[in-house]
């Protein structure tokens, strides 16, 4: 017998076909951004290419991301905890044609960061994506 089940709708991140963009994602809360992470996670797990994740504790359990079939050997995770400079690891990663995407969080790196960085996006097929608690805005577009 089939059972009923609750459906929690959640803000998806936004179609990435711009390059040259921040994309941020919307979050309520832990749980919606785990699913929304997993989404991510899995829109690039498919391709060639290294996943950086640059993270807070939060972050899903390699468990969680096989039982989501993640593969995590793609998965690069940096807790924020061990970084030293940011700036420079987020610039490397997205200019260096290793990854397909990197990944952090607002409460680790603030809008001005990601403008400057967002400078540079139109020159890297990488592409970022924000993760943020805040509804401000949706993306942030490329300065010129």
């Amino acid at each position: 017998m089939l059972q009923p089940i609750t459906v929690r709708t959640v803000k998806s991140y936004q179609q990435d076909d711009q390059s040259d963009c921040v994309n941020v994602v919307q979050i309520e809360d832990e749980i919606s951004a785990t699913f929304e992470l997993l989404k991510v996670l899995h829109q690039y797990n498919s391709l060639n290419a290294w996943t950086l994740l640059i993270a807070p504790d939060n972050v899903p359990s390699k468990a969680l991301l096989d039982s989501c079939s993640i593969d995590t050997s793609k998965l690069l995770v940096i807790r924020q905890k061990h970084l030293v400079n940011l700036e420079y690891v987020l610039s490397s990663a997205l200019h260096n044609g290793n990854f397909a995407a990197v990944i952090t969080w607002t409460d680790i790196i603030n809008n001005q960061q990601l403008s400057q960085l967002s400078l540079n996006l139109s020159h890297t097929r990488t592409k970022m994506y924000c993760f943020s608690k805040k509804s401000a805005h949706s993306e942030i577009s490329l300065t010129q």
